[in-house]
C-alpha cells in the first residue's frame, strides 16, 4: 500500500505542475475531450438530466461526506473512537486540500455559450472526484475490517463504490463543469489520502499495542484492532 500512496502522490504532483505551467498538450487534450462531451450533452438532453441528477444528488460531495460520517458514527458506536476520529480527520483534511489547491492554482472552469450545468469557484482539482474517492475508500476500509470475511454483499458494495468514484468523474466532465485533468487530479489525491490514512492508522495502532505490552498504557485499545489486517 505504501507504494500505491507514493505513486498516486507523485502523479498528482506531476499533474499539478503540468496544469500550473499550462502544458500545451495537456490543455489541448482537455479541450478536445470537453468539447466532444459537451456536444453529446447538448444532443442528448435526457441523458444529460440523468447525469445532473447523479452529480447533484447521489454523488454530490455532501452525500459522500454523509456516508463517511456514517462510517465514523458506526465506529464510535462500536467504541472504536480513535478510528472514528481518524475517519473524520481524513475527510476534513481532504476538504482543506481541495480548497487550498483550488485557491493556489485558480484554474478557470470550461466556459460555454450554451451550458448544460454550472458550478462555482475554481476547477482544479475536482471536489466531487476527490470527495467520492476519499469517502468511498474510507467506507470500504471500515466495512472490510469488520465484515468482509463473512458478508456476501461485499463484492456488490465494492463495485458500487468503484462505479460511484468513476461515475462522478464522468458526470463532471460530461456536464461541462470540469476538465478531464481536474477529475484525474481528484482521483489521485483522493486515493493518496485514503491509503496514507490507512497506513498512518495502522502505524499508530502498532505503537499503541507496543506501549500496552510495555505496561505504559495498559491493554491494547479497540483502535489497534481496527489497524490490523484481517
Amino acid at each position: 500500500m505504501r507504494t500505491s500512496a507514493v505513486a498516486s502522490g507523485v502523479l498528482a504532483a506531476l499533474l499539478l505542475l503540468l496544469v500550473a505551467v499550462q502544458w500545451s498538450p495537456l490543455l489541448s487534450f482537455d479541450r478536445s475531450v470537453a468539447e466532444a462531451l459537451h456536444r453529446s450533452a447538448l444532443a442528448h438532453p435526457g441523458f444529460t438530466r440523468v447525469n445532473r441528477a447523479l452529480s447533484d444528488g447521489a454523488w454530490d460531495p455532501w452525500t459522500m461526506r454523509t456516508l463517511g460520517a456514517g462510517a465514523a458514527v458506526l465506529l464510535w458506536w462500536r467504541r472504536e473512537r480513535r478510528a472514528a476520529l481518524w475517519v473524520v480527520g481524513t475527510l476534513l483534511f481532504a476538504v482543506g486540500l481541495e480548497q487550498g489547491l483550488k485557491a493556489l492554482v485558480g484554474r478557470d472552469r470550461p466556459r460555454w455559450s450554451d451550458p448544460v450545468d454550472s458550478a462555482q469557484y475554481a476547477a482544479f482539482p475536482s471536489g466531487h472526484a476527490l470527495t467520492a474517492t476519499v469517502a468511498c475508500g474510507l467506507l470500504l476500509w471500515v466495512l472490510a475490517l469488520h465484515w468482509r470475511a463473512g458478508w456476501r454483499g461485499w463484492g456488490t458494495l465494492a463495485g458500487a463504490a468503484v462505479v460511484s468514484v468513476l461515475g462522478v468523474g464522468w458526470t463532471r466532465v460530461y456536464l461541462g463543469v470540469h476538465w478531464p485533468s481536474d477529475v484525474l487530479e481528484g482521483w489521485l489525491l483522493g486515493w493518496c489520502c485514503v491509503v496514507a490514512a490507512v497506513l498512518g492508522y495502522r502505524r499508530g495502532g502498532r505503537r499503541s499495542g507496543k506501549r500496552g505490552e510495555d505496561g505504559a498504557d495498559g491493554p491494547g485499545s479497540s483502535g489497534s484492532r481496527m489497524g490490523e489486517t484481517k
